[in-house]
Order: structure tokens, then C-alpha cells, then sequence
């Protein structure tokens, strides 16, 4: 059964990586999100703790 013979196969599939990595990955890699994040405020919140009436 040719078709299980690795050989011819294992190096096509390397060389078609090795193309798809060195072509499309850097195209790809130079999109950014639309929406950045942005640092708003950093200075922590001031929250008030609720006093309960606990009877």
C-alpha cells in the first residue's frame, strides 16, 4: 500500500508549513484589534462599608 508510505508526504507537509509560516504568519501577525484598551483610572475606588442592624 503506497498511500502509507510517509516518506514523499512528511516532506510536503513540512514544506508547505514551512511556507505557510514564512508568508502568511508575519502578514497576519501585523493586524491589530480595533479597540485598544485604554488605561482609565488607576487610582483604587473609595467604597463605604454598610452598617447593618443586625438584631
Amino acid at each position: 500500500m503506497p498511500q502509507l508510505n510517509p516518506s514523499p508526504w512528511l516532506l510536503i507537509m513540512l514544506f508547505c508549513w514551512l511556507i505557510i509560516l514564512t508568508t502568511a504568519l508575519p502578514k497576519i501577525m501585523q493586524f491589530t484589534t480595533p479597540n485598544e484598551p485604554l488605561n482609565q483610572n488607576t487610582k483604587p475606588l473609595k467604597t463605604t462599608p454598610w452598617n447593618y442592624q443586625w438584631h
